[in-house]
């Protein structure tokens, strides 16, 4: 941060803004279009994609007072829209993503192709690509950072958001020489039952989706969160839908208890001489943030880190009690752009996916409602686990028809459902087993 904004005051005080197009117009892309109008010198959100335009043109009437905004359909009339230094919306992802003058894009909607036609097309034409969409970098994260790195380009979940928070601290754990060996997420509510109904007024409250707040609840946004993590660091879980000590499960009017307490639960899972875990706590205080558990093999820093507070050992605590989202977007951005520094990506193929689970009792020709819905959760699980047994990711999930029964806490397959045809996410999933080795190769293939 501290080198980001002089870099960033110098390219303001030079009349050179980063350029920034942005995909998705809900709560989140609302937060990030202020935050850059308000508080990021050197930086200007150009361009705004959205199913909807008069919502896009909502968030750059609610940022920049007093401009006009523009309405474009072709990549060149966007083009034209930048070069003139006017701010332009447009339904097309894909169009605002070829768009020339832009140096990146931040991609906010949450969905999976509607996502992937400016993702894909942003790598292609050279553009870097930040991700607030664990959903999206969850199942495929490992083929677009590929795709990403051999465009020359990053691609990168972004800081502020609990994954990007961890990757930092992991970092900065690494850094003085302390092994990182679990890497966690503190949540306030576990509870796989929530479904829309019991999140609807939660949502309204806040001006969130309803479908989004009930994956916070019932446990698929941290899979994908903690399946990010690890496929960023090789890390893994210790067993599917990982520990999560949740101590305030059965007494819901329990006292929250000190992050502390917790570790004396993750440690019989952990192996310090193994590749570290992903995992999440409920109910923890501080919280809500994140924190790793690191180990030192030398008796002498053991020493100081026991006299500088952190005990003594064999696990040391780390934590950061916050996680801002949408105010540290931009600085990953700068991140990319001024430094090609990723804050949270896929290091090659995946090492943990989520997976569909069902919500209640499901019947044989039924059409999944997907991530947020009222009949089906994600649980993180390891990926050559996933790919052996043809588990069915959750990015998946949505719109697939049943071809059986399948029990409440069941977990679905592969052979259990009818994929919608044309999923474009469903077409690179495929490819990503294959270009990663997870499924045999068919005889012949190159």
């Amino acid at each position: 941060m501290i080198i980001l904004d002089t870099a960033l005051a110098r390219r303001a005080a030079q009349g050179r803004p980063i350029r920034v197009g942005m995909v998705g117009a809900g709560f989140m892309g609302a937060g990030i279009a202020l935050q850059i109008a308000q508080a990021v010198k050197g930086m200007e959100l150009c361009a705004i994609a959205a199913r909807r335009t008069d919502q896009a043109r909502a968030v750059f009437e609610g940022s920049r007072k007093g401009e006009p905004v523009r309405h474009a359909d072709r990549t060149d009339e966007i083009s034209r829209a930048i070069r003139d230094g006017v701010p332009v919306v447009t339904q097309d992802p894909a169009a605002l993503a070829a768009a020339q003058g832009l140096d990146a894009i931040i991609e906010v909607t949450g969905a999976m192709d509607y996502a992937l036609r400016g993702v894909e097309t942003a790598i292609d034409t050279g553009k870097h690509v930040v991700l607030m969409n664990a959903e999206l970098d969850g199942t495929i994260g490992p083929l677009l950072a590929a795709r990403a790195r051999a465009a020359g380009v990053v691609y990168t979940n972004a800081d502020g958001d609990q994954p990007g928070v961890q990757m930092n601290l992991i970092r900065f754990v690494q850094g003085i020489g302390v092994k990182p060996v679990l890497a966690g997420n503190i949540k306030g509510l576990q509870d796989t039952d929530r479904t829309p109904d019991t999140q609807r007024g939660f949502a309204q409250k806040w001006g969130q989706n309803v479908a989004m707040v009930t994956s916070f609840a019932d446990g698929t946004k941290i899979a994908f969160e903690q399946a990010i993590v690890a496929n960023g660091t090789g890390m893994r879980v210790a067993r599917r839908g990982m520990i999560g000590p949740d101590p305030t499960h059965k007494d819901p009017t329990a006292p929250l208890r000190p992050l502390e307490d917790y570790v004396e639960m993750l440690a019989p899972h952990i192996d310090p001489d193994g590749p570290g875990i992903v995992d999440f706590v409920v109910g923890a205080r501080p919280g809500p943030g994140v924190f790793v558990l690191g180990t030192h093999n030398d008796p002498r820093q053991q020493h100081y880190l026991a006299l500088y507070k952190l005990g003594t050992g064999p696990f040391y605590l780390f934590y950061t009690p916050y996680h801002l989202c949408h105010f540290e977007v931009p600085m990953t951005v700068a991140r990319a752009v001024l430094f090609k520094d990723a804050a949270l990506a896929p290091i090659s193929g995946p090492q943990v996916g989520v997976i569909a689970t069902a919500k209640r009792d499901l019947q044989q020709g039924e059409q999944i409602d997907g991530i947020g819905g009222f009949m089906t959760y994600g649980q993180a699980e390891n990926s050559d686990v996933i790919a052996r047994a043809r588990l069915l990711p959750m990015g998946l999930a949505e719109g697939a028809v049943l071809r059986r029964a399948i029990g409440k806490g069941e977990v679905l397959h592969f052979a259990d459902v009818d994929l919608p045809q044309g999923s474009r996410v469903a077409q690179l999933y495929t490819e990503m087993e294959r270009m990663f080795g997870l499924v045999p190769q068919p005889e012949g293939a190159f």
